[in-house]
This record gives structure tokens, C-alpha cells and sequence, in this order.
């Protein structure tokens, strides 16, 4: 079977999925360990039985709803390639947004920075990437999360401290710049029973108070993390932008506004603490 034949059929059969085309192309540049530019160029190529054997068994898996990211093992953030599992979250271009407002921050060349709940380590890694100079340290409460970011980190070759943590629990000093995007999803989301989201922990997703509560957390405790004019900036459910404004103001922070993601939405809330 040719490359653009298969392509056709995987296509068709992954016709739930939103992006069925550019996840046929994944998964064969994958089997091919290829670009998916060369499979555009060489489209008439014969698939060998190997091959074809290789690349149906994880299109049964997409079929079934495992993530894309899950079956190559990786997902570009940043432009970083980052090792994923299903120990984390997977990456999303909508939390880049984050990343571009902590780069616009005026904060100090040697600015202290913490990433809290980092999980594949994207956000922290990304701002390494940009920020050399950066003091940049990354926390986790799962231990796999933790393993992971590490890795991640070495294979990048970025200058990042991931160590283990929950949220602030062994942290010391204070920062000029927390980032977070920490789980915000209310556990009565339908949501959570639809995409890749079902295949990914519970514990990076769901938080009480209808999905407020880790947000509301880090709001009142970040303070004591840090120092006078140091910024916090936090991901959140569209629907929840104003709760969270309203919370960063009456914790005293000034300043306060918001960032839409990539569909427009509001996405990252943040203020300055200016006690």
C-alpha cells in the first residue's frame, strides 16, 4: 500500500477525532521515523508489512481515544520537544500564552522564577530557553512528574531545578515571577469524560470548589513567596477569569489583568505584589 493510499484510510477511520488527518500523518512519520514533510514528498513510497503492521496497531489505539501525544511519547511546546506520559498532563499550545506574558514581565537580568506544578516541565523549560539567565525552579507533588521534568531538562540541556514539592511545601526564598497552571477543572465536568483529557490523572485536572480551589490557594499563599513588585500569573478555566481577578485584589495584588488564549478565551490571570 502506498503512503497517501494508507493516509486516506487512516484518515477516514479517525473521522471522530478533530484532527484525524494531521494524527494519521503523526503516527506514520512516527513508524517511518520521517518528517511528515517526507511523506508529502514521497507519497507513492510502498509501506512495507512491517511498517503497515506497526503503524495499524497504534491507529487502533488513536481509535480508541489515546492521545496522540501518548502513542509518539512526545509533544512540541515552545518548540521544545518534551518527553510526556501519562503520569502528566500533555502540553498545549494555549498555555504558551502564559509563557509570553511572564517573558513581557519587568523583572530583573537574574530574576528568580517558579514554576509550581510543573508537570512535563514545559513552562518553566520554555522560559529557561528564552531567559538564560534566569533562576528558573520548577516543583511537583508527583514524584513520575517530577522524573519527568527532570528528564526533560537534562535532554534540553536548560539550566532548570526540578525537585519535589507540594505546591510551596520545600520551597525557600522568595521569587520574582510564579507561574502555574495548576488543575482548575470542577469534577462534575462533563469534559473530563471527553478526549484526551480521560487519559490524563485526575490529581493535574480536578480541584474542589468548583475547580477553584488550587487557584485560590496559590492566590493567598504566594505573597510570602514573593518579593515587592514580583508577579503571579495563573492558567484557569475560561469561565473563571473573574473569580480569580477578583481573588488576586482582594489578596492585596495590584495591577491585575488577564491574557485570552489562542480561540480568544480568558485564559492566564495575573497581578504584581506591591504590599
Amino acid at each position: 500500500m502506498q503512503i497517501e493510499q494508507w493516509l486516506r484510510q487512516a484518515t477516514a477511520r479517525l473521522s471522530t477525532s478533530d484532527s484525524a488527518r494531521l494524527d494519521a500523518e503523526l503516527l506514520l512519520a512516527q513508524v517511518l521515523e520521517k518528517d511528515r514533510t517526507w511523506l508529502y514528498t514521497w507519497s507513492d513510497r510502498e509501506l512495507s508489512d512491517g511498517q503497515l503492521q506497526a503503524v495499524d496497531t497504534l491507529l487502533q489505539q488513536r481509535q480508541q481515544g489515546v492521545p496522540v501525544a501518548h502513542l509518539l511519547g512526545q509533544r512540541e511546546f515552545w518548540s521544545l520537544p518534551l518527553r510526556v506520559n501519562a503520569s502528566t498532563l500533555i502540553p498545549r499550545p494555549d498555555t504558551e500564552t502564559l509563557v509570553e506574558w511572564a517573558l513581557q514581565l519587568p523583572v530583573r537580568d537574574q530574576a528568580r522564577v517558579l514554576d509550581l506544578g510543573t508537570g512535563t516541565g514545559a513552562i518553566a523549560l520554555a522560559l529557561a530557553s528564552e531567559r538564560s539567565q534566569w533562576q528558573v525552579e520548577a516543583v511537583d507533588a508527583q514524584v513520575q512528574a517530577v522524573q519527568l521534568a527532570q528528564y526533560n531538562a537534562q535532554a534540553l540541556q536548560l539550566d532548570v531545578r526540578v525537585y519535589a514539592s507540594h505546591w510551596f511545601s520545600a520551597v525557600n526564598g522568595r521569587f520574582d515571577v510564579l507561574v502555574s497552571n495548576p488543575p482548575y477543572i470542577d469534577a462534575d465536568d462533563e469534559h473530563l469524560q471527553q478526549g484526551d483529557v480521560r487519559f490524563e490523572p485526575a490529581s493535574a485536572l480536578v480541584a474542589e470548589q468548583s475547580g477553584l480551589a488550587d487557584l485560590f490557594y496559590l492566590i493567598d499563599n504566594a505573597p510570602h513567596w514573593l518579593v515587592d513588585g514580583g508577579w503571579l500569573l495563573l492558567e484557569h478555566g475560561f469561565q473563571q477569569a473573574e473569580a480569580v481577578q477578583q481573588r488576586l485584589r482582594q489578596q492585596g495584588f495590584s495591577q491585575v489583568e488577564n491574557r485570552c488564549d489562542l480561540a480568544g478565551q480568558p485564559r492566564i490571570s495575573g497581578g504584581c505584589w506591591q504590599p
